[in-house]
């Protein structure tokens, strides 16, 4: 029971750094979605390329996501 428990707790400066991940994580997914779903956003341009812009941002907040987390495994 102890074992689940014995972790070594991060820095602060590794907790600060996860946590300002994961709110540009949470920033860049909701810009993206933003982007696709929002029609009063007033942007001139089709439906077609927000749809592609927004994906463009939400893969880019997925990536940033996953390298956040394997940084952290490596450490």
């Amino acid at each position: 029971m102890s074992n689940l428990f014995n972790f070594k707790q991060k820095p602060l400066k590794q907790r600060f750094l996860l946590i300002l991940g994961l709110i540009t994580f949470i920033c860049f997914l909701g810009l993206g979605l933003m982007i696709m779903f929002w029609d009063k956003l007033p942007l001139n341009i089709s439906n077609s390329q927000k749809y592609v812009f927004g994906s463009i941002i939400i893969i880019y907040a997925v990536i940033r996501f996953s390298r956040l987390f394997r940084k952290d495994e490596t450490e």
